[in-house]
C-alpha cells in the first residue's frame, strides 16, 4: 500500500501514513489531539482543518457543516477525510475549555446527615497497635501476630490482605520497634460477612487527629467532580471539578461507545477518564497538603456508559437492542486494578445502576434528593443528554431515560457552546423592535450560546413572534434580525462587530429543530412515565432537578418552551450535582450505601423505545410549548395577554 507524507503546521516532524488513513488518525500519530465531539461521525464540524497544499490528495467522505466556500478554501473534516496523497495541513485553534466553577476554589459547606455517627457509619478504621516482639519462646509468624493483636483490640475474628502487604509486614513491624498503625475495612456492601481487609500497615503510631482520606467521585458525561472527605469525621474538606477529557472524542454517550468499539478505542477512552480523575486527585491533595497515596477509599458514581468506559468493560451492548449493560452492580475493587492514583489497595466502590441508560448517577441522585422519604409523589429530573426521569415516593419508584441529545449542552447548534466564558446565558427580545438584550458569562464579547441561553432565546423568540409554534423563523418581520440564510430562516442574535470572532452569531431553523427534538424527548419521557403508572404530572408535589445544567435553567423560560411541566414555581427545586452528593453519602455511611443498592433494585425501568406511546407524546411535544396548550395554562395566558 502506498505511503504519503503529511505535514501539520503545529507538528515538528511530518508523518508517513498509508492510503486510506483519516486526517485525525495521522494527527494522532504525531501527538496532535483534534477535538471530535461527535465521536468522529462527521456531525459536529468541530474537527475541521485546512488543507493548505495537496488538496487533490484528500478525499472528503462527508462535508456536513462545511459550506461550498469552506471546501473551496480547503477546509476538510479530519474525522471524515481520507489521505490519498502528500498533503500539508493547518490545524486551526481549537475550542478551549474554561471552567465556570466557584467550587474549584472554595468549598461550600456540606452538612453532615442528621444524626450521623462516623463510629457507626464508617467501615474504614485505623487501629494503633503495640505488639510483643518474637522470641525463642514465641516464634509466632508476623502475619499471625498481627491478626491476634487486632482480634484482641477490635474483636475482628478474621483478616485478609494483599500479597504486597504480606511482603512488607516484617520490615514495617521492625522499623519502629513493633509499633504500628493498621488501616482496615470491616465490611463491604457486596460481602458484609467476609473477613475484614487490612488495607495498609504503617510503622509507628499515627497521631489520633491524622486525617484518614476518602474521595467521592462523579464521572459525568461532561464534568468529573471530586470531593475530598475526612473519613474520621465525615467532613468534606475540598471540592474540585474539571471537564471529562473524553469530550474530545464525543460529547454524548453514544458517540463515546462508538469510539470505544474501534481498535484501541476502549483503552483510549479509559485513559482519558482515568487521567481526568487522577489530575483532579493531585489538585485536591495539593490544596490540602495531602498525598494521593493517603486516600484509602473512593466511591464512584456515573451513568452506565461512564462506568463501563472507566473500567474498560465493552459498552457496545448498551447502544444496541435490547440495550443491556455488562453489569449494573460492580463488585468492590482495589485502586490498583482501576488505575486510580491513590493507595494501591484502597477500596473502590462503583455505585449500582438500574439499566443501560439509568445508571448509578440516578440511583445516587434519588438517595441524595430525599424523594424516597416523601409520602407524596415527586418528580426527579436529570436534564442532560439522556434525560433521565424518576417518578415516585417512599413506596414506589419508576424510571426511564430518553435520548435527548446534547443540544442543550451546545452540540448540534451552529453557535452552541458549553457554559464557559463568552457564552450567552440569558436573552431578552423586545416585542416591538425584535432587538435582543443579553447577559454573557464573564462579561466578555459573545462567542456563542450555552444551554440556558438557548432556552431563554427560544422562549423569547416564540413569545415575541420571531418564531411560530413550529419553531420556524418569521423572515417577513420588519427587522434585519430575521433573514434567509444558508440553513433556511435564521435570527441574528449578534452582529459581527459585537462578537469575539468577528462574524454574526445566529440561530437557524436547523438549530431550533434540534432544540425542539431535545425538549420534546425530555417532556415526552416524563409524560409517558406518568401515564404508564396512571398519574398526572400535576400530582407531583415537588419537581427536583439534578445535574449542573439545572442550576442555570430559568424555570419560567423552560416552561414557556415546553421543557418542564407547567406547575407552580414553588414546586421546583434545583439540587445541583445529586450524583456526587449521593456518592459522598455512600462513602461515609454504609447504611446509605445499602439504601442506594435497594433503590437501584427497587426502581421499575420502562424502556421508552419499546413503548408506542412515547412516539405519540414526542410528536405532540415538538411544538412550542406543545400541541395541547391546555397542558400549559400559564403560557396560554401570556400568549392571550399579548
Amino acid at each position: 500500500m502506498a505511503e504519503h507524507i503529511v505535514k501539520f503546521d503545529i507538528a515538528s516532524e511530518p508523518v508517513s501514513v498509508p492510503t486510506g488513513t483519516l486526517i485525525s488518525e495521522a494527527a494522532e500519530k504525531v501527538g496532535i489531539e483534534i477535538n471530535q465531539p461527535c465521536g468522529g461521525q462527521g456531525r459536529c464540524g468541530r474537527c475541521a482543518v485546512i488543507v493548505t497544499k495537496g488538496d487533490a490528495g484528500i478525499r472528503r467522505r462527508s462535508a456536513l457543516r462545511l459550506s461550498a466556500e469552506d471546501i473551496k478554501t480547503g477546509y476538510a473534516l479530519a474525522c471524515q477525510s481520507v489521505i490519498e496523497g502528500d498533503v500539508e495541513i493547518t490545524v486551526p485553534p481549537q475550542e478551549k475549555i474554561q471552567r465556570r466553577l466557584t467550587t474549584d476554589r472554595t468549598v461550600g459547606k456540606v452538612a453532615l446527615p442528621v444524626g450521623y455517627d462516623p463510629q457507626q457509619g464508617q467501615t474504614i478504621r485505623r487501629v494503633r497497635l503495640s505488639l510483643p516482639p518474637p522470641s525463642m519462646s514465641d516464634q509466632t509468624d508476623d502475619w499471625s501476630r498481627l491478626q491476634t493483636a487486632l482480634r484482641k483490640e477490635t474483636g475482628i475474628p478474621k483478616l485478609q490482605t494483599s500479597l504486597e502487604s504480606i511482603r512488607n509486614i516484617g520490615s514495617t513491624f521492625r522499623e519502629k520497634d513493633w509499633q504500628v498503625t493498621a488501616t482496615l475495612i470491616s465490611k463491604t456492601w457486596d460481602c458484609p460477612d467476609c473477613p475484614a481487609q487490612l488495607l495498609t500497615l504503617t510503622s509507628g503510631h499515627l497521631e489520633e487527629d491524622a486525617p484518614l482520606w476518602g474521595v467521592a467521585i462523579d464521572i459525568g458525561t461532561t464534568t468529573v467532580s471530586v470531593w475530598m472527605v475526612e473519613l474520621l469525621t465525615g467532613e468534606v474538606k475540598a471540592q474540585v471539578a474539571e471537564y471529562n477529557q473524553q469530550i474530545s472524542r464525543g460529547e454524548d454517550v453514544i458517540s463515546r461507545i462508538i469510539v470505544a468499539s474501534k481498535d484501541g478505542g476502549s483503552e483510549k477512552m479509559r485513559d482519558l477518564v482515568v487521567g481526568t480523575i487522577n489530575d483532579l486527585l493531585v489538585r485536591v491533595c495539593k490544596r490540602l497538603g495531602a498525598k494521593t497515596k493517603e486516600i484509602m477509599k473512593a466511591t464512584i458514581s456515573g451513568n452506565s456508559t461512564m462506568m463501563h468506559l472507566l473500567l474498560g468493560i465493552p459498552a457496545t451492548s448498551i447502544r444496541l437492542s435490547p440495550f443491556v449493560t455488562a453489569a449494573n452492580h460492580i463488585p468492590t475493587l482495589n485502586a490498583v486494578d482501576v488505575g486510580l492514583d491513590i493507595h494501591p489497595q484502597a477500596i473502590v466502590d462503583c455505585l449500582p445502576g438500574v439499566a443501560s441508560y439509568v445508571g448509578a448517577d440516578i440511583s445516587a441522585g434519588v438517595l441524595s434528593s430525599g424523594m424516597t422519604d416523601s409520602e407524596d409523589m415527586v418528580l426527579f429530573l436529570d436534564v442532560g443528554t439522556n434525560g433521565e426521569t424518576v417518578l415516585g415516593s417512599k413506596d414506589w419508584l419508576v424510571t426511564c431515560a430518553c435520548s435527548a441529545g446534547p443540544a442543550f449542552e451546545g452540540a448540534g447548534v451552529l453557535y452552541g457552546m458549553r457554559a464557559t466564558k463568552g457564552a450567552i446565558e440569558e436573552v431578552w427580545v423586545n416585542g416591538e423592535t425584535h432587538e435582543p438584550t443579553f447577559r454573557v458569562i464573564g462579561g466578555s464579547k459573545p462567542e456563542g450560546m450555552c444551554g440556558s441561553g438557548l432556552i431563554s432565546l427560544l422562549a423569547e423568540m416564540f413569545l415575541t413572534g420571531v418564531v411560530d409554534k413550529g419553531g420556524k423563523v418569521n423572515t417577513k418581520l420588519p427587522t434585519s434580525r430575521t433573514r434567509d440564510g444558508e440553513h433556511g430562516g435564521e435570527y441574528v442574535v449578534f452582529w459581527a462587530a459585537e462578537t469575539s470572532a468577528g462574524e454574526d452569531i445566529v440561530i437557524t431553523n436547523v438549530d431550533i429543530d434540534n432544540l425542539l427534538r431535545a425538549k420534546a424527548a425530555i417532556y415526552a419521557g416524563f409524560a409517558v412515565l406518568a401515564e404508564n403508572v396512571g398519574v398526572t404530572l400535576d400530582m407531583a408535589t415537588q419537581v427536583l432537578i439534578g445535574g449542573s445544567f439545572g442550576k442555570y435553567i430559568n424555570v419560567e423560560k423552560a416552561v414557556e418552551i415546553g421543557l418542564l411541566p407547567d406547575l407552580p414555581w414553588d414546586r421546583f427545586q434545583f439540587l445541583g450535582n445529586t450524583s456526587v452528593q449521593g456518592a459522598y453519602l455512600a462513602l461515609i455511611d454504609h447504611e446509605a450505601r445499602n439504601r442506594i443498592k435497594e433503590i437501584a433494585a427497587s426502581m421499575t425501568y420502562i424502556e421508552l423505545s419499546a413503548d408506542n406511546k412515547f412516539y405519540d407524546a414526542f410528536m405532540s411535544a415538538l411544538f412550542l410549548p406543545h400541541t395541547d396548550l391546555s397542558l400549559f395554562p400559564s403560557v396560554a395566558k401570556v400568549i392571550e395577554d399579548k
